[in-house]
C-alpha cells in the first residue's frame, strides 16, 4: 500500500512538471545512448588491441652457415632455451626448425620459395612475453646476443602505435561519458528541485502531521529513478536499432575482435541510469529538502 502511494505521488509530480521531466528524460536518453555506443566501440577496440598483443613475439634467429660463419650448435641452442626458461618475463617459447620455417614460408609466399637450391632460413625461438608491454625487456635480456644467435627481432613499433591510439580513444570516451553523466545528473536534480518547490506547502503540512523524513523523501527518489529508467529504456531501444542497422556490420569481422554482448551493454545502461536518477534525487534532497 505504501509503495503504491509513493508511486502515485511520483507520477503526479512528473505530470505536474512535464516539460522539465521530458528534458531530463531526453538528456538521460542521449547520455545513455552515447554511453552504450562508447561501451560497444570501446570494448571492440580493447578486444582488437588484445588480439594484436597476442601477435607480439620476440623472434630469436640462430646462425646459419654462411651468415655467422657456421651454423649454431645444439649446445648453443640449448643454452638459449635455458636462458629463456629462467626469464620471469617469458610466458612461453617454441622452437621452430629450419624445415618448419621453410614450410611456413612456402605456404605464405610460394613464389619466393620456388626453385630454391637449399634452405636459407634459420632455426629460431618464438618467445611470447607474459605481457605485451614486456616485449622490450625480453628482447633486451638477449643482448648482447648469446653465442650462436644471429639476430633478435620484435615488431614493437606497430604495437606501440596501436596501444598509443587505443589509450587516446579510451581517454576520450571516458571523458565524454563523464560529461554526459554529470549533465544528466544535474538536470534530474533540477527536475526534483522544481517538484520540491511546487509542493513545499504540502511537505510542510505532512511534517506537521508527523510524516517521517523517508515518507516525504521516497516519492522524490522514485521520481528521479523513473526519469532515469525511462531515459535508459528509450536509449536501449535506440541502440538496439542502431546495432541491427549499422553497428553489427561495422564491428563484425574476421579479425576476432568483438564488443560486449548487447544484453550486457543494455543492463549496464539501465544500471547507470538508475544510479544517475538516485544521485540527482539525493543531491537535491540534501540541499533543498532540509528535513
Amino acid at each position: 500500500m505504501r509503495v503504491r502511494l509513493f508511486l502515485s505521488e511520483a507520477f503526479r509530480s512528473i505530470a505536474t512538471n512535464v516539460s522539465t521531466t521530458a528534458a531530463a528524460i531526453m538528456t538521460v536518453l542521449i547520455g545513455m545512448f552515447l554511453l552504450g555506443l562508447f561501451i560497444a566501440l570501446g570494448t571492440w577496440l580493447l578486444s582488437w588491441t588484445n588480439n594484436v598483443k597476442k601477435d607480439i613475439v620476440v623472434n630469436v634467429y640462430f646462425c646459419t652457415q654462411g651468415q655467422c660463419g657456421e651454423e649454431a650448435t645444439e649446445g648453443q641452442i640449448e643454452a638459449v632455451r635455458a636462458q629463456l626458461a629462467s626469464n620471469p618475463d617469458v610466458k612461453s617459447f617454441e622452437f621452430v626448425t629450419k624445415e618448419q620455417a621453410l614450410e611456413e614460408m612456402t605456404e605464405r609466399f610460394p613464389d619466393l620459395t620456388e626453385g630454391l637450391a637449399r634452405n636459407p632460413l634459420p632455426a629460431s625461438y618464438e618467445v611470447v612475453p607474459k605481457d605485451a608491454e614486456l616485449v622490450q625487456e625480453v628482447a633486451a635480456s638477449l643482448e648482447p646476443a648469446p653465442p650462436g644467435v644471429e639476430d633478435v627481432r620484435y615488431g614493437e613499433k606497430k604495437a606501440e602505435k596501436v596501444l598509443h591510439w587505443a589509450a587516446i580513444i579510451g581517454g576520450s570516451v571516458l571523458f565524454g561519458s563523464i560529461i554526459l553523466l554529470v549533465s544528466s545528473t544535474i538536470l534530474i536534480a533540477n527536475t526534483i528541485r522544481l517538484s520540491i518547490f511546487s509542493r513545499r506547502h504540502e511537505i510542510e503540512v505532512m511534517k506537521l502531521v508527523g510524516a517521517t523524513n523517508w515518507f516525504v523523501r521516497a516519492p522524490f527518489m522514485l521520481e528521479g529513478l523513473l526519469c532515469g529508467l525511462a531515459g535508459s529504456i528509450l536509449a536501449v531501444l535506440l541502440l538496439f536499432a542502431a546495432n541491427r542497422v549499422a553497428l553489427s556490420r561495422l564491428l563484425g569481422g574476421d579479425d576476432g575482435a568483438e564488443p560486449w554482448a548487447f544484453p550486457f551493454i543494455a543492463l549496464t545502461m539501465v544500471g547507470v541510469s538508475l544510479l544517475i536518477g538516485a544521485a540527482g534525487s539525493g543531491i537535491t534532497m540534501r540541499r533543498f529538502l532540509r528535513i
